[in-house]
């Protein structure tokens, strides 16, 4: 059985760990509502800009890029995009959880994150490159990113690129998503499943044939790595506020917690110092009794 000393110790090292921890709560809360609004705010753009290119893709006449063509590889590579750091509840691990489920012969990782390049080296899997980003991703970041996977895909090494990150659906909740980066066909927007579905254009629109100035090579041909890369951003900003949310909700359990124990541990201190007061309040009565 434990001694009062021992229990006051144990308490005083929970009360240092909760300071810790609410600590870290406060910091990734003012965080989180930076990465929340910087995600948020990229949404619209990043649905509207794939909207406009695969409504663009539909009305041009013989128009072709070697970013949507099919490529004979059997090998796709997986953009895999997690935290730097830990201490974010089962983010992480729900995201690698759906990356084990690829094949590991015929897949080949681009990471980007910590996190993410120790699973990949952990379970000696294909690592084609790995990347780092800031906790506000620079779109210089992410260009890299992208442009490295359509390297991979132009040079015929990978047949499919396609990213897995963990998609921001709200501070509590934040859902590993896979979605296809390569070939380009019908665009998805990095927030699939979020937003509401565009709307279907009626039959005669959607038959219409777009003019481009000055020509649809051109036009295209700068606009399709353009919005690899806006999506590649985004999908970062998607992360950090991943992150950030369930950094935030972790450590607010961890101080919860802690302050349960604390209660807990109190309680137990109080009951077994007033049981030594009740023993030595006997002892000085019998001793009183004996001498009598």
């Amino acid at each position: 059985m434990p001694s009062t000393r021992d229990i006051r110790r144990r308490i005083k090292s929970v009360k240092n760990t909760a300071q810790i921890t609410k600590a870290m709560q406060m910091v990734a809360a003012a965080k989180m509502r930076k990465a929340q609004q910087a995600a948020l705010v990229g949404r619209p753009y990043a649905q509207l800009l794939n909207e406009i290119m695969s409504e663009a893709a539909k009305r041009t006449v013989g128009f072709d890029h070697p970013l949507m063509q099919s490529r004979p590889a059997a090998k796709r590579a997986v953009i895999l995009v997690s935290s730097d750091r830990g201490l974010c509840g089962g983010l992480n691990s729900n995201l690698f959880r759906e990356a084990m489920k690829m094949d590991k012969e015929n897949t080949v990782f681009i990471t980007a994150g910590k996190k993410a390049a120790q699973f990949v080296a952990r379970t000696k899997r294909n690592l084609a490159a790995e990347f780092t980003y800031k906790d506000t991703p620079d779109f210089a970041e992410a260009r890299a990113i992208s442009k490295f996977a359509q390297q991979l895909f132009l040079r015929g090494e990978v047949g499919a690129v396609s990213i897995l990150f963990p998609r921001f659906v709200n501070t509590l909740l934040q859902q590993p998503a896979t979605i296809p980066f390569l070939p380009i066909g019908k665009l998805s927007a990095a927030t699939v499943g979020v937003n509401p579905p565009p709307q279907e254009l009626p039959a005669a629109m959607a038959t219409d044939v777009f003019d481009f100035e000055p020509d649809e090579e051109t036009v295209l041909g700068h606009l399709l790595p353009h919005s690899l890369n806006f999506q590649m951003h985004q999908i970062l900003l998607e992360t950090k506020a991943s992150e950030q949310s369930a950094r935030m909700v972790a450590m607010k359990n961890a101080t919860d917690n802690a302050k349960q124990i604390i209660k807990d541990l109190t309680l137990e201190y109080n009951k077994l110092r007033q049981a030594n007061i009740t023993k030595e309040l006997l002892e000085i009565t019998t001793a009183q009794m004996a001498v009598g």
